[in-house]
């Protein structure tokens, strides 16, 4: 049972990439602790959260074409490690400007949006090159090993930069971040990769290439507007976890660390569901049963105030997140060819990363207005009554 639920780990390149991937997701969440919780503190504003988010996802939306064409066109590893070094650089500045006192919100807005031009080239560079680590039969299991490595830094960095930003300062949380990209950069270097980058044509016509790819796959399209939705309705729920620790809880940054951790367990068990069930059919089916558990609990959780009720909610919405969004790549990355994977990973990203800074904006928006627990409330509705319905009636992704 281990063996299969772990197959990914027998290949080297592999476990180099997880490990060197997780060390560097570690010290990305003990940031994106300090971050969320110090905007929400400096500016008092829910809506300078959501922008906060905003700013960070939206060069994905507006870059994942040109991105795409990047991943297929030059050395994969060559594209990440320029991500890596430019995300290092942000969270060493920012260590810098909150070591010496000079930061502002307006200096984590900015280089939010930097950080997210950097992953706009990364995330497909990384998604594409995890296929060309494992054989095709393992592909599945090595998506949902990957979930589990950002989930698992989900749980472990909240909770070291929770310890980091109360007892060391916020400069800590930053600079340790920094310092974990080195790990990843390592393991880039150390890995071998067989993949041969296409330059024979323009940037232009890689572009049509894509579209064109997708156009031949007819139920590509179902998938990629339901990963926009589900992030969309999804993700404000992990956003705007510092409002409900803050105004729902009556809590503070310790109780923020609490809501986001649980979150991460349930998602680490999601991905292990989806790890143990090995390769099998009905992956779009069990998405959309996924996202109908996520839909539920996330209303649960908005509609409660009793701390330990909401986090079993939590807790079940996280299996529900990523026990859906790990089947929706996988049908993704086996429909695509390896030569398209790239672009066809950044127009998925168009959708599935688009949906987290236009939510997140809109989100920060209504919150001014109805209140965490309404508008998160309402969203676990829509989608949980959005995959019921792909379920019984529009069922072309349930067939998959």
């Amino acid at each position: 049972m281990l063996t299969r639920i772990f197959s990914a780990f027998q290949f080297r390149n592999f476990r180099m990439m997880w490990a060197g991937a997780c060390t560097s997701s570690i010290g990305t969440w003990m940031q994106k602790l300090a971050q969320s919780w110090l905007v929400l503190k400096l500016s008092g504003s829910p809506f300078m959260l959501g922008l906060d988010a905003f700013l960070g996802e939206i060069p994905i939306f507006l870059l994942a074409l040109v991105a795409g064409v990047a991943a297929d066109r030059f050395d994969r590893r060559r594209v990440l490690l320029a991500s890596q070094f430019l995300q290092m650089s942000c969270a060493l500045t920012l260590a810098l400007l909150f070591a010496t006192g000079y930061a502002q919100v307006w200096h984590i807005l900015s280089l939010s949006f930097i950080v997210g031009i950097a992953q706009a080239f990364g995330a497909p560079a990384y998604q594409s090159l995890i296929p060309s680590l494992v054989p095709r039969d393992h592909l599945s299991n090595a998506i949902a090993m990957n979930s589990i490595q950002f989930n698992l830094a989900r749980v472990v960095g909240p909770v070291i930069g929770g310890l980091a930003l109360t007892h060391l300062g916020a400069a800590w949380c930053f600079g340790l971040n920094g310092l974990s990209f080195v790990a990843v950069i390592i393991s880039l270097l150390l890995i071998t990769v067989d993949f041969s980058p296409q330059k024979h044509e323009s940037v232009l016509d890689s572009m049509k290439g894509g579209l064109a790819f997708i156009r031949t796959k007819p139920a590509m399209l179902p998938i990629i507007w339901v990963a926009f939705f589900c992030t969309f309705l999804g993700i404000p729920l992990i956003v705007f976890l510092p409002v409900f620790a803050k105004d729902v809880f009556g809590g503070n940054a310790s109780t923020y660390t609490i809501l986001l951790s649980v979150e991460a367990v349930g998602a680490i068990c999601g991905a292990l569901l989806v790890a143990a069930r090995g390769k099998s059919s009905h992956l779009g089916r069990d998405s959309l049963l996924g996202l109908v558990a996520l839909g539920v609990f996330e209303a649960l959780f908005a509609s409660t105030n009793v701390f330990w009720l909401s986090l079993v909610f939590l807790f079940f919405a996280g299996v529900g997140l990523i026990a859906s969004f790990a089947q929706l790549s996988s049908l993704i990355q086996t429909v695509a060819t390896d030569e398209m994977r790239g672009r066809v990973m950044s127009i998925y990203n168009i959708a599935f990363r688009g949906g987290m800074p236009i939510g997140s904006l809109i989100t920060g928006a209504l919150l001014k207005h109805m209140g965490a627990p309404t508008v998160v409330g309402a969203y676990g509705v829509i989608l949980a009554c959005l995959a019921i319905y792909l379920l019984t009636i529009h069922r072309k992704i349930a067939t998959l």
